[in-house]
């Protein structure tokens, strides 16, 4: 649904400024928003919330150390998120038995939750599937930040599966988020936050950096240009090389496959200039190897980020993967389908 401007939203627009200006493409509003660890949503301006706000109340094992507040950007996307973590809730009229918990990528710097968020659940409704879009923390070189939001996601849903009408719990991520969605679904800690099924949608995979998309590497755990041998004794110089080096094979989800890795399915182009098609290719690889069933659907253009803005939530008709648009959205139905 286009949405349409009247001379009413001009005037409300340069009244309350940006959180306005970042209004979606679409009318549809989640249903409940869930707060992970705050007790106050005040400060919450973002524009897709629901009317109903929860608070989960679960304890912050780290803090991300970002202080300033959170802020909208025109595109819709969130900087800043901290301790405002939080899940929106998404519920089809008739479930089918799956839920997806959805990360948006942007670096970990940024998520982008209309594109590979709100657009997701319009899509996954329609087949009856249960959404929760997570607006987790950005790491701020706190590596273990964002899989403690989505670890926390998956322990609140499991508990309410049941209530919902939901059997089996899957995971999907976009880029960075893609890369979190699979460290979800290979650095799991019990059964509860163990994905039924994964989604990784054009995902950063390794931090190996010949291959890694560097922002997010960087983010997430810093890069050797961080490390400043001023002041510090070589000891100490070669200690924090040391860890990085081990905190980017920890973080190279494709060397945490086994074979109790889930199900997934994997979606990039060829033409991605963004994030190296190797990076699904490692993760592909490694599925195979440990016999965990996979599929991998590598479409010629369309470069990165086309995420689920479809021509429906554009105005100009640029679409970039829209020559094959219809190929995915089938080739992803049947693969959910697959695994109820």
């Amino acid at each position: 649904m286009k949405r349409i401007t009247t001379l009413l939203g001009i005037t409300v627009l340069s009244l309350w400024g940006t959180a306005l200006e970042a209004q979606p493409m679409s009318d549809l509003r989640p249903q409940e928003t869930v707060l992970l660890y705050a007790t106050s949503n005040k400060g919450n301006t973002d524009p897709v919330q629901a009317k109903k706000v929860t608070f989960a109340k679960f304890t912050m094992a780290e803090s991300n150390g970002i202080t300033v507040p959170e802020e909208i950007q025109p595109n819709g996307n969130l900087a800043n998120t901290s301790d405002l973590a939080r899940f929106d809730l998404y519920f089809p009229k008739n479930p089918n038995g799956q839920m997806m918990i959805v990360c948006p990528g942007g670096g970990y710097r940024i998520t982008s939750t209309y594109n590979e968020g709100l657009y997701v659940a319009h899509w996954m409704l329609q087949r009856g599937i249960t959404v929760a879009v997570v607006k987790y923390r950005m790491p701020n070189l706190h590596y273990t930040v964002p899989l403690e939001d989505i670890q926390n996601t998956f322990r609140y849903c499991r508990a309410h599966a049941q209530g919902w009408g939901v059997s089996r719990i899957g995971v999907m991520g976009f880029s960075a988020g893609g890369h979190l969605a699979a460290t979800v679904e290979t650095m799991y800690v019990d059964a509860v936050t163990r994905p039924d099924f994964a989604v990784l949608i054009y995902p950063v995979i390794t931090f190996d950096r010949n291959i890694t998309h560097s922002g997010t590497r960087r983010n997430m755990i810093g890069d050797e240009e961080d490390i400043v041998r001023e002041g510090k004794s070589l000891q100490e110089y070669r200690t924090e090389q040391m860890t990085l080096k081990r905190l980017a094979r920890k973080y190279s989800c494709d060397l945490n496959v086994t074979a109790d890795t889930p199900p997934t399915y994997i979606a990039l182009c060829t033409d991605d200039k963004t994030v190296n098609p190797e990076n699904s290719i490692r993760m592909y690889r490694a599925l195979i190897q440990n016999k965990v069933p996979v599929e991998m659907y590598i479409y010629p253009e369309g470069g990165h980020g086309w995420g689920f803005t479809s021509n429906e939530f554009r105005t100009d008709g640029k679409d970039r993967l829209d020559y094959c648009r219809g190929e995915f959205y089938t080739s992803l139905a049947r693969f959910l389908e697959s695994v109820k």
